[in-house]
């Protein structure tokens, strides 16, 4: 048996057009689920879509653009996934942003809504639609993509930070209360990673110095190395962890 073997499975995975988001539909499609590429460009959905169905010789992938900030957009996000692939057994909340990067006392209220709005709320409301076929099925793995900011403090992303430390708390309310139903939740707390959504934390060499300097692997990671926890969370090979942060920061928390 290959611990790894997602044939036969059906992912939902937000923020899924560009950096970590990419690379983890990329490498469910690889290992063999059934994926929805989906962010708020149409265009982008369709040509990572398209990248994937052409890697692999055959249609795996289907693009539905959704907003995470609107329920009735999550709403049709699952709706669509259902009527295309028929079921849901991995749910992965990637979708993030952050408008405001300075110190929290400066921080618009605004902003700061917009970021809890987005970053829990809106992973809240997609784990309540998937949930119920889920417990139905006594199957189903939710992975939320958070980070090490929400293990430390941080003097220029005080809200953002609040919020992914609120994502390790929503799986570990969903591992316990859901458990017993056979699903599991987990988060994936990356460090520095070379996206364009932390463009700001590394494309300036001081910052990215100051990022890199303290941490054993002396660099910022690779979508890539996210996207391999992805992987084992989804599969058999991670059947036995739930209400999990695993921490992938080239050792920068230590």
């Amino acid at each position: 048996m290959n611990l790894f073997d997602l044939s036969g499975k059906v992912a939902l995975v937000t923020g899924s057009t560009k950096g970590i988001g990419e690379a983890i539909v990329h490498r469910l499609a690889e290992h063999g689920a059934k994926v929805v590429v989906s962010s708020r460009k149409a265009d982008a959905c369709d040509k990572v879509a398209a990248d994937i169905n052409k890697a692999q010789g055959k249609e795996v992938a289907v693009p539905i653009p959704c907003n995470i900030n609107y329920k009735e957009q999550l709403q049709q996000l699952v709706a669509g996934t259902r009527q295309k692939w028929g079921r849901i057994d991995i749910l992965i909340c990637n979708a993030a942003l952050n408008p405001y990067f300075g110190p929290q006392m400066d921080i618009p209220d605004e902003a700061f809504d917009k970021i809890m709005g987005a970053n829990v709320r809106s992973n809240h409301w997609l784990c309540q639609l998937v949930l119920p076929e889920m417990v139905e099925r006594k199957d189903g793995s939710i992975i939320i993509v958070s980070s090490i900011g929400g293990l430390r403090g941080s003097p220029v992303l005080g809200a953002y930070c609040i919020s992914k430390a609120a994502d390790f708390q929503l799986a570990r309310n969903i591992a316990v209360e859901y458990g017993p139903k056979n699903i599991r939740a987990n988060c994936i707390a990356p460090g520095l990673i070379k996206t364009d959504f932390a463009k700001a934390l590394w494309d300036n060499p001081d910052i990215l110095e100051r990022s890199t300097s303290g941490a054993p692997l002396r660099r910022i990671g690779d979508p890539d190395e996210i996207a391999g926890a992805a992987v084992f969370l989804a599969s058999k090979a991670g059947a036995f962890m739930t209400g999990q942060a695993i921490v992938i920061d080239g050792g920068a928390t230590i």
